[in-house]
């Protein structure tokens, strides 16, 4: 087989025209072009009045090496490369104790798998709920403003990727593939094949939580264990090893292989982890607001007169602007038809996110509107202090919305003045809930108001629109990823704590759905092979 790329073909090509175009690239004739498939396809918009297709394609031709040695100098005919995911163990008939996945997340969904799949039997630990109970929490604190400190948007099964537009791309370097493994899991749990496709793949929160439902159920078939509402308070060590993990019940579980995939939220358990030893560093994450525009006014500005078309679907976009004073503003987790939600975990504190479900067919577009910022920025050397930093503007964001969970917001137009909102207007906020107008300049250190207000003309001479006046910002976005990294060896394993395995984005190590799920694989992998290690030794 062969891979071929970069092939472009009209937005409303027939479908005849694929494999001739296929045929007259590789200079064979039709007869000679025995199957193809599409890998991967996309959309070049950069020219908005001819939109184009752009497909990568595995193909299968007559005298195949023949055709590759006439390409041998261009990169987009390349041979097939093996894309099939290969366990690197199996568990060992005797093995004395169960490993442990703290966090039912997507990085613990995935080493709870690969540790199944391959006969480990883990046993995986979340203090929150099963997914659907979760759901149910999460809408109390949107429609009642009742938060459930264990059971929301950052905690329970599935993490908080659960509520988010279910992302499936990531620019993470992948040379065994990994990710294909993640999109077939998904799909045999009832994702659409087409995320296999898509170059921009993504689920949306309803299709995400029965997808959880399942893959644990393979788990479970496999042997695989699952605990909700076993929250971890404390660890066991015995020279500078773990050998077990304490509950807020007051039970201990005996174990020597932990994996911490615990998400970017769970605050007390990063406390306990350093006050145990466990070496942890500060790290750069990013602070800002949500903005929201109407789809109609993103989708014109992406696709001109395409805008509509339905292989085009929602329009999403990817900003970025160095500013004069050192800072750079970024668009985050955009999520296109889709809304603004409570994402906080702590009582008396206002967090945002954006989430979208699998039409995405909700009136606004949403996106992070942050800057990034470093450890030199958190008013303290101490590894935690990126958390306090977050704690504060996340118990400011709640008294400036009225200390109720609604969220504060300002109109575009009157952040750029340096006034605040009386009112809102013609960009209904979706943010539940609700929002109240003031001034949202305070909550923020000057220098990330300063760089947002550069910025946001800068963006609207990118996306027309993007600076109107009517468009809204909502705060506070501050958890775009976790503050701090739980620092690990080649073997995966804490420096400071044999057999504890920090995993995902919690431990710093990825950023998303798809990036903590490979993240979980690998960390899967070396859990087995320090298993097998240990067995044969």
């Amino acid at each position: 087989m062969l891979r071929l790329s970069e092939l472009k073909l009209p937005l409303d090509h027939a479908p005849e025209a694929l494999p001739a175009a296929i045929a007259a690239r590789l200079g064979v004739p039709a007869h000679d072009l025995i199957s193809w498939s599409v890998w991967k396809r996309a959309h070049d918009a950069r020219k908005k009045s001819a939109i184009l297709k752009v497909y990568i394609l595995d193909v299968e031709v007559r005298n195949e090496a023949a055709v590759l040695a006439r390409f041998a100098r261009d990169p987009h005919v390349q041979p097939t490369p093996d894309v099939a995911y290969r366990h690197v163990a199996v568990a060992p008939k005797e093995q004395r104790l169960r490993p442990v996945v703290i966090g039912a997340g997507p990085c613990g969904l995935f080493v709870g798998l690969i540790l199944a799949e391959m006969g480990f039997r883990p046993i995986i630990l979340d203090r929150g709920k099963v997914v659907r109970e979760r759901t149910k929490d999460t809408w109390e604190l949107w429609r009642k403003g009742k938060l459930h400190p264990e059971s929301n948007v950052q905690y329970g099964e599935g993490g908080a990727g659960t509520f988010s537009d279910g992302k499936l791309y990531s620019q993470i370097k992948d040379p065994r593939f990994l990710a294909r493994k993640v999109l077939h899991e998904f799909v045999a749990a009832g994702a659409p094949e087409e995320i296999l496709t898509e170059a921009h793949p993504h689920i949306g929160t309803f299709r995400l939580v029965t997808m959880v439902e399942s893959m644990r159920e393979k788990i479970e078939a496999l042997g695989g264990e699952y605990r909700f509402e076993h929250r971890v308070t404390d660890i066991e060590l015995e020279k500078g090893a773990i050998r077990g993990v304490r509950l807020h019940t007051g039970e201990t579980l005996e174990a020597d292989h932990v994996v911490f995939a615990i998400g970017h939220s769970s605050r007390d358990t990063f406390q306990t982890l350093y006050d145990r030893g466990v070496h942890i560093e500060a790290k750069p994450f990013s602070i800002g607001f949500r903005i929201e525009h109407p789809q109609s006014w993103i989708d014109r500005a992406m696709f001109g007169p395409c805008a509509g078309h339905p292989d085009l679907g929602a329009a999403a976009y990817t900003l970025s602007h160095h500013c004069s004073n050192g800072r750079t503003v970024y668009s985050f987790c955009m999520c296109p038809g889709g809304t603004v939600v409570a994402a906080t975990s702590e009582p008396g504190r206002v967090v945002t996110n954006g989430m979208s479900q699998y039409s995405r067919n909700e009136r606004n577009a949403n996106s992070g509107f942050v800057v990034g910022i470093s450890p030199e920025d958190y008013g303290s050397d101490h590894p935690l202090a990126g958390i306090e930093l977050q704690r504060d503007l996340e118990t400011r964001a709640y008294a400036a919305g009225g200390g109720d969970y609604f969220a504060p917001g300002q109109l575009v137009g009157d952040f750029l003045a340096g006034r605040p909102s009386t009112a809102l207007g013609e960009v209904v906020p979706s943010y539940k809930p609700g929002v109240r107008p003031t001034d949202l300049a305070p909550l923020m250190p000057d220098y990330v108001i300063a760089a947002m207000r550069e910025a946001l003309p800068v963006f609207g001479r990118k996306i027309a629109r993007y600076d109107d006046a009517q468009a809204v910002l909502t705060g506070v976005e501050t958890r775009s990823s976790s503050p701090i990294r739980m620092t690990r060896g080649t073997d995966f394993q804490s420096l400071t704590v044999r057999g504890l395995f920090p995993a995902g984005e919690g431990a710093g190590y990825a950023g998303g759905i798809l990036s903590a799920a490979v993240d979980g694989i690998k960390v899967a992998e070396a859990v087995a092979r320090s298993i097998v290690g240990e067995a044969v030794a």
